[in-house]
């Protein structure tokens, strides 16, 4: 028996105990992952019905590719750009091919049903963060009282004198304190 399955976007064909080289599926060694996306199933000229059918595969390993050198040249502009990458790949042991895999899934996603039951106790946390952004608006008062400030600051460096003018005041200054303390 054989099959076609799609899985990161390329197609592949499988039999039982064929060995794939496939795009990185989550998983560690050992794992078993099941492939739904089945395209074409038979057995010599003979084609089966893919409905629900799945294909049933063991994690020989997570391994990574090749390196691929990436170089970019454009002649004439003192440009060379060079990269390298590895590609992630999952090695897969096809184990069999049938099965009715959508009856499974159905039957797992009840039993998590139960555990979901907290999850609405969430929501009252999420209303009572409403009111603390609901006091924010007070900030553009406290930048109207800052405003006027900003504007004393921008008039007082027009007031100010050169520092040639600056230097004989002050001098002038010290000489009248001294001179009243005499008399």
């Amino acid at each position: 028996m054989f099959a076609i399955v799609r899985t990161g976007g390329k197609q592949y064909r499988v039999a039982p105990g064929d060995k794939i080289v496939v795009e990185k599926l989550a998983g560690n060694a050992g794992d078993s992952v099941d492939l739904t996306d089945v395209l074409l199933a038979g057995e010599g000229a003979d084609l089966k019905s893919t409905s629900g059918l799945t294909v049933a595969a063991e994690i020989i390993a997570q391994a990574k590719g090749d390196k691929v050198t990436v170089f970019k040249k454009r002649r004439r502009h003192n440009y060379r750009r060079k990269a390298g990458h590895r590609q992630q790949h999952t090695i897969l042991r096809i184990l069999s091919i049938g099965g009715k895999g959508a009856a499974k899934k159905e039957a797992a996603p009840k039993a998590e049903k139960p555990a979901a039951a907290p999850a609405p106790a969430a929501a009252p946390a999420k209303e009572a963060k409403a009111p603390a952004k609901a006091a924010k608006p007070a900030a553009p008062k406290a930048e109207q009282a800052v405003a006027p400030a900003k504007e004393a600051k921008a008039q007082k460096p027009a007031a100010k004198t050169s520092t040639k003018d600056a230097a004989p005041a002050k001098a002038a200054a010290k000489k009248a304190p001294a001179a009243k303390a005499k008399k």
